[in-house]
């Protein structure tokens, strides 16, 4: 069955998408919550863009959730970086994608993950991200997968493969 264009969309720095209805006797898509990880790069501001895009889309909200990855959870255990300083970091992060959801009139929250445990085996950034979306009920999930510009930020490409493998809701990898 093909699909009939319902709008075309442009956000922030040129972000385009095309939302596109289902056609006849297929469910309709509802979504209420979009979740978005997010590292403080261009990346993930772009993911957030999406995001907002879809959100607004739907009459959905969004919830921005930063991933911490190894590199800063093991300097925050070896005492080597202040919490304090990383969390003021990631709220200042926060207020800007934000302000993106507040341009678009979108709802938006935000909370902070270690994406790496040296005491949980099996904590991935992937499995922050998916147990985050299954905690809220989230109905749609964007992940940036275009690898971060900074060589040891790489914990949303780590993410990104993990949730599109693993994800029960739709996933937009952009």
């Amino acid at each position: 069955m093909g699909a009939t264009i319902k709008g075309d969309i442009q956000r922030g720095r040129g972000v385009f998408l095309r939302i596109t209805e289902k056609a006849t006797g297929m469910a309709e898509l509802e979504v209420d919550l979009v979740v978005v990880p997010i590292d403080g790069s261009e990346e993930s501001e772009t993911a957030v863009e999406y995001a907002v895009t879809i959100a607004d889309s739907y009459g959905a909200a969004v919830h921005a959730l930063h991933v911490l990855g190894e590199p800063t959870v093991r300097a925050i255990n070896r005492g080597a970086v202040d919490e304090g300083d990383v969390a003021d970091d990631t709220e200042a992060f926060s207020d800007r994608v934000t302000e993106i959801a507040a341009e678009a009139d979108v709802e938006m929250s935000t909370s902070i993950a270690a994406g790496f445990s040296t005491e949980v085996k099996t904590l991935h950034p992937g499995s922050v991200v998916l147990d985050t979306a299954e905690q809220l009920a989230a109905d749609f999930i964007v992940v940036p997968r275009e690898p971060a510009t900074d060589a040891e930020s790489d914990v949303l490409e780590k993410a990104a493969e993990y949730v599109l493998l693993y994800a029960s809701q739709p996933v937009l990898s952009v």
